[in-house]
Protein backbone atom coordinates (compact mmCIF):
# COMPACT_ATOMS: atom_id res chain seq x y z
CA UNK A 1 0.00 0.00 0.00
CA UNK A 2 1.06 3.60 0.47
CA UNK A 3 4.38 3.87 2.20
CA UNK A 4 6.39 7.07 3.22
CA UNK A 5 9.61 6.98 1.42
CA UNK A 6 12.35 9.31 1.17
CA UNK A 7 10.75 10.96 -1.89
CA UNK A 8 7.59 11.65 0.09
CA UNK A 9 4.16 10.07 0.57
CA UNK A 10 2.56 8.81 -3.03
CA UNK A 11 0.04 11.39 -3.39
CA UNK A 12 -1.66 9.56 -5.89
CA UNK A 13 -1.82 6.11 -4.30
CA UNK A 14 -3.28 8.46 -1.41
CA UNK A 15 -5.69 9.88 -3.70
CA UNK A 16 -6.82 7.08 -5.23
CA UNK A 17 -7.34 5.21 -2.16
CA UNK A 18 -9.13 8.48 -0.50
CA UNK A 19 -10.84 9.00 -3.04
CA UNK A 20 -11.84 5.78 -5.06
CA UNK A 21 -11.80 3.67 -2.50
CA UNK A 22 -13.15 5.72 0.82
CA UNK A 23 -15.61 7.44 -2.03
CA UNK A 24 -14.20 11.02 -0.55
CA UNK A 25 -15.14 14.71 -2.50
CA UNK A 26 -11.87 16.11 -3.24
CA UNK A 27 -12.47 18.62 -0.86
CA UNK A 28 -12.96 15.99 1.98
CA UNK A 29 -9.63 14.02 0.83
CA UNK A 30 -7.84 17.36 1.20
CA UNK A 31 -9.00 18.49 4.74
CA UNK A 32 -7.84 15.19 6.19
CA UNK A 33 -4.64 15.40 7.83
CA UNK A 34 -2.09 11.99 6.50
CA UNK A 35 -3.00 10.43 9.63
CA UNK A 36 -6.53 10.66 9.59
CA UNK A 37 -6.22 9.30 6.05
CA UNK A 38 -3.96 6.28 7.33
CA UNK A 39 -6.51 5.48 10.27
CA UNK A 40 -9.51 5.58 7.74
CA UNK A 41 -8.10 3.05 5.25
CA UNK A 42 -6.69 1.03 8.64
CA UNK A 43 -3.23 1.78 7.37
CA UNK A 44 -1.97 2.58 10.89
CA UNK A 45 -4.17 0.45 13.81
CA UNK A 46 -4.35 2.45 17.44
CA UNK A 47 -3.25 1.31 20.83
CA UNK A 48 -5.32 -1.53 21.76
CA UNK A 49 -7.93 -1.04 24.25
CA UNK A 50 -6.71 -1.57 28.35
CA UNK A 51 -8.54 -4.44 29.29
CA UNK A 52 -8.97 -4.98 33.62
CA UNK A 53 -6.58 -8.16 32.83
CA UNK A 54 -3.92 -5.89 31.89
CA UNK A 55 -4.32 -3.25 34.55
CA UNK A 56 -4.08 -5.40 37.08
CA UNK A 57 -0.94 -6.60 35.47
CA UNK A 58 0.32 -3.08 35.16
CA UNK A 59 -0.52 -1.85 38.96
CA UNK A 60 0.79 -5.24 40.12
CA UNK A 61 4.31 -4.20 37.87
CA UNK A 62 4.02 -0.41 39.22
CA UNK A 63 1.77 0.24 42.56
CA UNK A 64 0.69 3.47 43.40
CA UNK A 65 2.60 3.31 46.81
CA UNK A 66 5.51 5.14 47.60
CA UNK A 67 8.72 3.58 47.53
CA UNK A 68 10.01 2.33 51.43
CA UNK A 69 12.73 4.72 52.68
CA UNK A 70 15.22 4.14 55.30
CA UNK A 71 15.22 7.52 56.89
CA UNK A 72 18.34 8.37 54.99
CA UNK A 73 18.05 11.75 53.01
CA UNK A 74 19.73 11.74 49.45
CA UNK A 75 20.69 14.77 47.83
Amino acid sequence: MTELTPRGLDWPGLMRAGMRGLHLHPQQFWALTPAELALMLGVEAGPSAMTRNRLAELSARFPDTPPATDGAHTS
